[in-house]
């Protein structure tokens, strides 16, 4: 039997998660803005379910929690990362207060998890943390600026933080789900569009959101089994890409971004320092 902490547990990869967890006899902290949401789970399934009411967003909180978990279970084998918050709209639609949530949720909330929980996994030697990211975490879609710009910073944030834990026995993997139904969609959080995107292509993917056109092709509940299954993995990887339209949408960014970087070689070679001076006086001619 494990013990997993979980945030963001009432709807989602979170509850489906929580709810397989405990179906097959492990132990859950599971964590979320309205405990009484999990209710239910708590009635068929008594002390395995561990449940407290956390905002990622306020630090204080976090670390309150966190201890409190490790202190009644007495260790936490798995920690995922799930809270999340989706703005949807063009980058000058937004609030200045939906910008900070974004940022505030799903940056420095989970940034501050992993730093709580970091303590009680080196002092026991092991441990498991699943970030939960996105196909938006590789690539980019109009109207996600800012829900990318979280999770891409995430996915630097947990790259480094993998490198640094590896010693003390805690593995690191990004889970990065394509588009699946689980309801995420139709909690996006927007804001008044303004008419001159509406020709452009955030306009089109507003419209194909609108218009249930914007293609679900992933299963949740397979997404939620291979989660289960990376963390029995002897050497679970870095990233785990699940979802056809992230196997294919990320595997196209990253060729992309590998053929402009080889593009730019010669002027990325020139700029470095050359005992006997530069190679060649203009760096566009050393591109050329």
């Amino acid at each position: 039997m494990q013990t997993w902490f979980i945030t963001g547990t009432s709807s989602g990869f979170g509850r489906s998660l929580t709810e397989q967890l405990l179906r097959r006899g492990d132990r859950v902290a599971a964590t979320l803005r309205r405990p009484a949401a999990l209710d239910d789970l708590r009635a068929e399934h008594g002390d395995r379910l561990w449940v407290a009411r956390l905002d990622v967003t306020d630090a204080a909180e976090v670390r309150r929690v966190i201890d409190a978990a490790v202190a009644e279970l007495g260790t936490l084998d798995v920690v995922v990362n799930n809270a999340g918050y989706g703005l949807f709209c063009s980058v000058e639609e937004a609030s200045d207060e939906q910008v900070r949530r974004v940022v505030d949720t799903n940056l420095v909330g989970s940034m501050q998890v992993i730093r709580a929980v970091l303590p009680h996994l080196r002092a026991q030697g092991r441990g498991h943390i699943l970030q939960v990211s996105t196909a938006g975490g590789q690539t980019t879609y109009p109207n996600f600026s800012y829900y990318h710009a979280s999770k891409w910073g995430i996915e630097g944030f947990c790259q480094t933080v993998a490198a640094e834990v590896a010693p003390f026995g805690i593995a690191v993997t990004i889970v990065e789900p394509g588009a699946t139904a689980t309801g995420f969609g139709d909690g996006l959080d927007t804001a008044p569009p303004m008419p001159e995107y509406e020709a452009t292509p955030a306009g089109e993917v507003r419209r194909a959101l609108a218009s249930n056109a914007f293609p679900l092709p992933n299963d949740p509940e397979k997404i939620v089994r291979a989660m289960l299954d990376v963390v029995e993995r002897e050497h679970p990887p870095l990233r785990l890409p699940l979802g056809v339209d992230t196997a294919d949408h990320v595997r196209a960014a990253l060729q992309a971004r590998l053929a402009e970087h080889d593009a730019e070689r010669a002027t990325a070679l020139w700029v470095a320092i050359h005992p006997g001076g530069p190679e060649d006086d203009q760096p566009t001619a050393a591109a050329r």
